[in-house]
């Protein structure tokens, strides 16, 4: 799977080059909507990296039917007295699948340390500007917390399922990109 992970890093990069323009913007649209921009990228790149993971552990024969299921968000259903997964899409909450992934690898998350109330803070910021009821104050300092909370739980991820760091967690918020 080098091409759908190279894709969630390149999403990733994005994300925070898109953080950095914000910073160099004069114009409020502008500042705006590269904000906006690195935030749903940032949220792309976190989908992209667990759907990676879901597909490269989804075909393991210790993951059961309802497991798979929830990885790689397929309704389950039972034929011929057994549980098997349909192409009909079943969604599951994001949270759920990072707290899975990590039961199931690990240990179970511990939901008390900041870096999970941090994603949660980035979901909520998420929510707001996918389904927004009004003007929405987004500043660079929120996006920010959010983009690191992402890499934070990429790199956590990887620590739980791999035993090594995120690569790219040690450059932060600082983008590769130059555009």
């Amino acid at each position: 799977m080098p091409e759908i992970d190279d894709f969630a890093r390149g999403l990733l990069e994005e994300a925070k080059r898109y953080l950095e323009k914000a910073s160099e913007s004069e114009e409020e649209a502008a500042v705006n909507a590269h904000l906006h921009a690195a935030l749903m990228l940032a949220f792309c790149s976190l989908e992209a990296h667990i759907n990676a993971i879901a597909d490269e552990f989804s075909a393991r024969p210790d993951f059961s039917a309802h497991e798979k299921g929830v990885i790689l968000e397929k309704e389950v259903r039972l034929e011929n007295g057994e549980f098997v997964l349909s192409n009909t899409l079943k969604m599951a909450r994001l949270e759920d699948r990072i707290q899975f992934l990590h039961f199931k690898f690990s240990a179970p998350l511990d939901r008390s340390k900041p870096r999970w109330s941090q994603l949660i803070e980035a979901l909520a910021l998420r929510n707001k500007l996918t389904h927004p009821k009004g003007a929405l104050d987004i500043t660079e300092a929120a996006i920010s917390r959010a983009i690191q909370a992402i890499i934070d739980t990429i790199d956590g991820l990887y620590r739980a399922i791999y035993g090594k760091a995120f690569p790219a967690a040690n450059r932060g918020l600082q983008s590769k990109l130059t555009f």
